[in-house]
């Protein structure tokens, strides 16, 4: 599928950003995909790529874009377990600048500029996070509950915590149908009935599964976290839940 680099104009700036398209011309379901906390690299290159091939339009902004554009920090190729704790080392102070205060702020950029893409057709669009991209899937999705008709989220992080905003907590605005694959230890039990319960209470249609015999990080290939049937799993519920939601309007 084609890449093309983008820029998107937001309030603090400029994002740098890429998008997916399909090559067969005319105009396609909008997907904005929220990168894991490693951020923007060919493994979520060859996510949206694949998306892409399924009929979406899919945007991967940069979520560190204050700090530089993509990559903000050097990767390795393969980030093995070895060197995780070094490559976090230098990851966590940007992922703790970026609050809730500044998601919020950059998901209506995200959104509007998704959304007026020429390739684009009208409509709700659907959002996918994975890790900490998760929880700014929720948000987004919660904040915009007219824009966003789909929300998946993957080995998702942060989505249950004890902030007074936390994303669980947010869920009676939320009216996108939903999946989330979870890893196995990535949420207590305390947690997750937390969640579930926040999401009947508000009546929200969605799935949550325990993928079995996975590990946080499992769609991404390029770490040791790597599950290929729990990956394909994932599009096994991701491609469906965009189809029932994004296909029919």
């Amino acid at each position: 599928m084609p890449i093309t680099t983008l820029r998107i104009p937001t309030l603090d700036g400029s994002a740098d950003a890429f998008a997916a398209i399909p090559d067969t011309g005319g105009r396609h379901p909008g997907v904005l995909m929220y990168p894991d906390a490693f951020g923007v690299r060919p493994e979520l290159e060859d996510k949206a790529s694949e998306l892409a091939a399924h009929g979406y339009y899919v945007l991967v902004p940069n979520l560190y874009y204050r700090h530089g554009p993509a990559p903000v920090i050097e990767l390795p190729d393969h980030i093995s377990e070895d060197v995780r704790p070094s490559v976090f080392a230098q990851l966590w102070p940007l992922i703790e600048a970026h609050t809730t205060e500044r998601i919020l702020r950059d998901a209506p950029a995200y959104l509007e500029f998704l959304t007026t893409q020429p390739e684009v057709t009208d409509g709700p669009v659907g959002v996918v996070g994975y890790c900490m991209g998760a929880a700014l899937a929720m948000r987004t999705a919660t904040a915009h509950p007219d824009k966003v008709a789909a929300l998946a989220g993957f080995h998702p992080g942060f989505l249950v915590t004890d902030a007074p905003d936390s994303p669980h907590l947010l869920i009676p605005d939320l009216t996108a149908r939903v999946h989330l694959g979870l890893a196995v230890g990535d949420m207590s039990p305390a947690s997750l009935g937390k969640l579930e319960q926040a999401l009947e209470t508000a009546g929200v249609d969605y799935s949550i599964e325990i993928y079995p015999d996975t590990i946080h990080g499992y769609t991404m290939s390029d770490t040791d976290a790597f599950n290929p049937a729990a990956t394909q799993h994932h599009w096994n519920h991701l491609l469906p839940l965009l189809d029932r939601t994004l296909a029919t309007h």
